[in-house]
């Protein structure tokens, strides 16, 4: 094995245990001591990698995200049908950290309850799954009539406005599970998007 492979593996190793950690913790409980533990590693060997635990979760939190776009850039949706369109976007999320269970704590810390001296670094990276739901909800329009007193570009804006007003009414909440946080988040989220979906779309 020569350096190069080596030191990927090492990285990679690294990167996992990290996943773990932060995937049962939040960012402030967890901890380099407890990663380098689940990853049978010196605390030395991190820092020699990584300047800090600022840049392991940067890391972690776009594995997560980049791991999730990748997932529902895989699923083929019809858009043909609002309602069902929808279900599928957000059963793909549901399936993707049900086979991924330390991305779901960590996408909700980054999402909801970001590290504050890291919140800049976090927008940039949750700043393409934003694209990508924007980008769905576009197509969506594209197969739907709109009621004459709405433009298409109100309606971008009305989902944009939608989309950050959501989060951040569960940015301002506190939670002690983050499991609770993220299965209400979810859940509200199938709730809201047909009422917004519904209030905008001309009726027969």
């Amino acid at each position: 094995m020569n350096r190069e492979e080596k030191n990927r593996l090492t990285r990679e190793q690294i990167v996992s245990a990290a996943v773990k950690e932060f995937g049962m913790h939040s960012y402030s409980e967890a901890s380099l001591n407890e990663i380098s533990k689940r990853g049978a590693l010196s605390k030395g060997i991190i820092y020699h990698y990584f300047k800090d635990k600022d840049e392991l979760y940067l890391v972690c939190v776009r594995a997560c995200f980049m791991s999730l776009l990748d997932f529902l850039g895989g699923i083929e949706l019809s858009f043909s049908h609002v309602e069902k369109s929808m279900e599928k976007y957000l059963s793909s999320r549901q399936e993707f950290f049900k086979e991924n269970p330390y991305y779901s704590t960590i996408f909700t810390n980054a999402l909801l309850q970001p590290p504050k001296h890291l919140r800049d670094e976090i927008r940039d990276i949750t700043a393409e799954l934003e694209n990508f739901n924007i980008e769905f909800y576009e197509r969506i329009l594209d197969h739907v009539e709109l009621k004459e007193d709405v433009t298409r570009q109100e309606a971008v804006e009305y989902f944009m406005l939608f989309q950050e007003s959501f989060n951040h009414h569960f940015q301002k909440k506190e939670y002690e599970d983050i499991g609770q946080l993220f299965q209400e988040h979810e859940l509200k989220l199938k709730r809201l998007l047909k009422l917004m979906f519904y209030g905008i779309i001309k009726e027969d």
